[in-house]
């Protein structure tokens, strides 16, 4: 039995609870609060500890529900042999999550890294049911040719010894623990909380086919799933969004942004110079009241604007 979430950390206090995904694997969640529901998704190499704060800010007006990835966080961590660590299948497993916990209804989507291809994947496939979205350095479209992918995923990507240094050290953990945050390093605590799901090589089979399977090119599997999703992006040009942006992060950085400006041009933009790829340990002050003020003005029909004041 995996490690329950309310017993981590006072800030992580809620309680686990697991989903079935085809195949018999057990995806972890956590669903706090209650309204209308608020879809979490995090990236690679986190897990749903990342938006710990942002669902104790929220849980007050919504229903909140972070899930961590198979491979990921509490979640089963099978090996590349026992399921398949594809676009198409995470996308699958979001979708067979929101139908068992929210069959049907409208859903707000807040996305980070991984989170926003997958999460707009399953928009893709539900475009009327996408009612709100936040993107915080992400994306779901291809890559902007300005933007070169950066020699440390590249090496991950490419290489016998990247991969090696992936899966059998938890050097690229590590590295993302320091590298994402910019203005203030990470507690020792919370590094330490980021890090514990991936204390041995078996459960870092994830992290590593996250990096090998960024969908870069027409050859590239799921570069289809990029393509039909970056169309959909017409339809949701009335639907709230903001666009949260930490522009020191040295992959989704400006030239993410300004795409994503263009796909939702309705988009509200808050964006931090001084803050990096982990936004909301970099700048939960400023980030938490405006991800609030937005969802409740935007997604909370029932809440007065008063409220979050």
């Amino acid at each position: 039995m995996p490690t329950v979430a309310g017993s981590l950390h006072p800030e992580y206090p809620w309680t686990s609870r697991w989903f079935e995904v085809a195949g018999g694997w057990r995806l972890h969640y956590v669903d706090e609060g209650s309204g209308p529901p608020v879809v979490f998704l995090h990236g690679n190499p986190t897990w749903s500890f990342y938006f710990r704060r942002a669902i104790a800010h929220l849980q007050p007006f919504f229903r909140c529900i972070a899930m961590d990835h198979i491979g990921c966080g509490l979640s089963d961590h099978p090996s590349p042999q026992e399921y398949d660590y594809s676009l198409r299948r995470r996308i699958d497993d979001v979708e067979a999550l929101v139908e068992h916990v929210a069959p049907g209804q409208p859903i707000a989507l807040v996305v980070h890294d991984w989170g926003g291809m997958i999460g707009l994947g399953w928009a893709a496939r539900h475009p009327e049911r996408l009612a709100a979205l936040v993107a915080m350095n992400t994306a779901a479209f291809p890559k902007p040719a300005a933007k070169r992918l950066p020699w440390g995923l590249w090496l991950a990507r490419h290489t016998a010894l990247g991969a090696f240094l992936v899966r059998r050290t938890r050097l690229f953990c590590r590295l993302a623990a320091r590298w994402c945050v910019v203005r203030r390093p990470l507690p020792p605590e919370v590094r330490r909380l980021y890090l514990l799901p991936y204390r041995s090589a078996a459960q870092r089979w994830a992290i590593l086919r996250f990096v090998q399977t960024i969908p870069l090119r027409s050859t590239d599997a799921g570069y289809d799933i990029v393509e039909q999703t970056a169309a959909c992006f017409s339809r949701w040009q009335r639907v709230p969004a903001l666009l949260l942006w930490g522009l020191a992060d040295f992959v989704f950085d400006r030239h993410f942004l300004e795409a994503w400006q263009r796909y939702l041009p309705q988009a509200q933009v808050q964006a931090w110079a001084d803050a990096g790829h982990y936004l909301l340990e970099d700048a939960p002050e400023e980030v938490l009241p405006a991800l609030r003020d937005f969802l409740v003005r935007h997604y909370h029909s029932l809440s007065p604007p008063e409220a979050v004041r």
